[in-house]
Order: C-alpha cells, then structure tokens, then sequence
C-alpha cells in the first residue's frame, strides 16, 4: 500500500452572492483575505473542514481545499490558479470595450 504525503490546506470557495473568492477560517468566517484562512495541516482535519464548507451552500459554492504554505502573515497560495483567485476578478473592461462602457462604470473602475 502506498502512502501519500499530505500537504498544507486551506479551504476556499466563491461567495454565493458576490462571487468572490473567500477563505475558511478557524472560527468558522468567510474572510476575502487567504492570509486569515485557517491553516491545515491534518488531512482528516482538513477534510472535516471542507464537509463544513460544502454545508453552507446557503452562503458559498464551489467549496474545495486548496494547497498552501505557512508565511509569517498566516498561508499563501502555492499553485498559480490560488494565486490569481487571490487577486480579484481579472474580468476589467479592457481596450474598446473600456472605450464604450458608460461613465458611471468607467468612474467605479477608475476608483478600484
């Protein structure tokens, strides 16, 4: 029988009202920053956590572990896709789209 070495998790998942991405921590939140994501490193633990996630289908969907490293300001994402999820949608109007979107969205992206 073959063992496989567990690595580090975090559980994420998409708001279900905002679509953002969002982050378990150990007391149970939704929090948009991975740095406050609760860290684990027990694969029954971590499993344990995402039944959680998957139960709140009322507040966030897509839940899944994602890998991560421990950093002295709490995880960080180790696979490209964690690291763009962290940054935001990258769905911004670019070129002549930017050109034709109305003024009242062009000022709200100006501002972001």
């Amino acid at each position: 029988m073959s063992r496989h070495r567990h690595s580090p998790k975090v559980v994420t998942a998409n708001s279900l009202l905002e679509g953002d991405t969002v982050w378990l921590t150990a007391d149970d939140r939704w929090t948009r920053n991975i740095s406050e994501a609760e860290f684990l490193e027990d694969e029954a633990v971590a499993e344990d956590r995402l039944l959680f996630a998957i139960s709140q289908h009322d507040i966030v969907v897509g839940a899944y572990l994602a890998d991560a490293a421990s950093s002295g300001n709490g995880p960080v994402p180790v696979h490209v896709r964690e690291t763009l999820r962290t940054k935001g949608p990258s769905n911004y109007f670019h070129g002549k789209q930017q050109r034709e979107q109305p003024l009242a969205l062009a000022s709200h992206f100006e501002r972001a």
